[in-house]
């Protein structure tokens, strides 16, 4: 049995985001007089944990995975629980036993408002997530304790690249140098060699796929034509597969397509946006291209492969999404958005709650200050400056969440008691 004593916070880690950010992470966590553990469950997770000492590796088969952890917890006498997404299967469960214990779970994601800030929750993230059982009158009763402006984004920010690098690297020690770690399987259903196979297919294409999305977004924006944005996510993704209503991408698009072709007028078009980590294992264009003929509105629908979405913002109608963070650019300028999933955003002051050939039609607008009520108390609580994947982007993160873990409350209960550390009016300089 451990040793630690009583009021030592003991950490232990699970998967995290590719790349070192969980190791900085650690070992700041350690400066600051904490015990800190990680489970490795790959060649993946060791490759980026520099700390051997406290390296622990997961070699059983899944189903041995719940005991094994429930026997970490008392071994190692441990406080604090932390990782990257809470529904794979691997951290749901551990999620469940941490909370019957009364054990504090820290969980990351990517920012509810990316790409400047990263979201750090405790219990549960996007459709578990406190902020789903919160409503405006609430959010606004707590800014009553705060007199911070919303804080600015960056002047530069940027981690695609390397968030594409490391996914690529984590996978390539998977598939290599695995081993060790027979009993591993991915929580995503595609084999690993595929996974890495799309990366590298996904790097060595950035320019042609940049030249492809900069043509297609030009003839949108020169048409001189309205029109209405559908904002894909990936089929993958845990939000579309937990909180979502449908199965497949093709579910979603050929409600859509349906819909516009139903209620939009006639000289409107549907701009359908793919996300900047779309690899092409999901058939979206041709599924796209598919529904629209045999619609026979072939001509008035486009596709634009990935890349930023401020552009085609600019002159959009609506906009229409499954649960993607991008809704939140929706919102912040003013567009009426409609939402099929969980998300901590769908608050009936600023998501239309139409039928879908209505919205189309003629959509009803936002309540544009309820929105920004609720962007700020994002950006006071679980939105933290920075990033997982830039060296940059890490540095900043690492400035706050430290204290915000070691902090006895979580975000939104700190900013509801007026203990909330101040945040930074934060503008990186390049």
């Amino acid at each position: 049995m451990s040793t630690t004593e009583p009021d030592k916070r003991v950490f232990l880690f699970l998967q995290g985001p590719h790349g070192p950010f969980f190791h900085r992470l650690g070992k700041m966590l350690r400066l600051a007089g904490a015990e800190v553990w990680r489970v490795g469950f790959n060649a993946g997770d060791r490759a980026f944990w520099f700390h051997p000492a406290s390296y622990i590796p997961f070699h059983g088969a899944a189903g041995e995975w719940n005991d094994t952890f429930a026997t970490l917890l008392s071994e190692k006498s441990v406080t604090d629980v932390v990782l990257y997404g809470d529904t794979r299967p691997i951290h749901a469960g551990a999620v469940a036993e941490a909370k019957r214990r009364g054990i504090t779970v820290h969980v990351f994601e990517e920012g509810y408002m990316r790409p400047y800030w990263v979201t750090y929750e405790r219990g549960g993230s996007n459709g578990n997530s406190r902020l789903m059982e919160m409503t405006i009158p609430q959010m606004q009763a707590a800014l009553a304790q705060s007199d911070m402006e919303a804080p600015l984004p960056p002047g530069h920010w940027g981690d695609m690249r390397q968030h594409i690098f490391y996914g690529a690297l984590y996978h390539s020690f998977v598939m290599f140098r695995n081993a060790e770690y027979r009993n591993f399987r991915p929580h995503r259903s595609l084999p690993v060699t595929k996974e890495f196979t799309l990366y590298i297919k996904r790097l060595l294409l950035m320019p042609l796929l940049a030249a492809d999305r900069l043509l297609a977004t030009m003839r949108i924006r020169l048409g001189g034509f309205p029109y209405h944005l559908a904002l894909l996510q990936l089929e993958h993704d845990s939000s579309f597969q937990k909180h979502s209503p449908f199965n497949t991408m093709a579910d979603f698009l050929e409600l859509v397509i349906k819909g516009f072709a139903e209620g939009a007028p006639k000289h409107h078009h549907l701009v359908i946006k793919a996300h900047p980590l779309e690899d092409g294992r999901v058939p979206v264009r041709r599924d796209v291209k598919r529904l629209a003929a045999k619609l026979g509105i072939a001509n008035r629908v486009h596709f634009v492969r990935g890349g930023k979405l401020a552009q085609l913002l600019n002159d959009a109608r609506t906009a229409v999404t499954v649960n993607s963070t991008a809704g939140q650019q929706v919102l912040w300028r003013g567009i009426p958005l409609k939402v099929f999933g969980r998300a901590v955003y769908a608050q009936p002051e600023f998501v239309s709650d139409q039928p879908l050939a209505e919205f189309f039609a003629q959509a009803s607008r936002p309540d544009n200050k309820a929105y920004k009520d609720f962007r700020r108390y994002l950006l006071e609580t679980s939105q933290v400056p920075g990033g997982f994947y830039s060296s940059r982007g890490r540095r900043q993160l690492l400035r706050q969440v430290v204290d915000m873990m070691l902090s006895g409350e979580d975000p939104y209960d700190a900013l509801q008691s007026g203990t909330a550390a101040p945040r930074q009016q934060l503008r990186l300089v390049t």
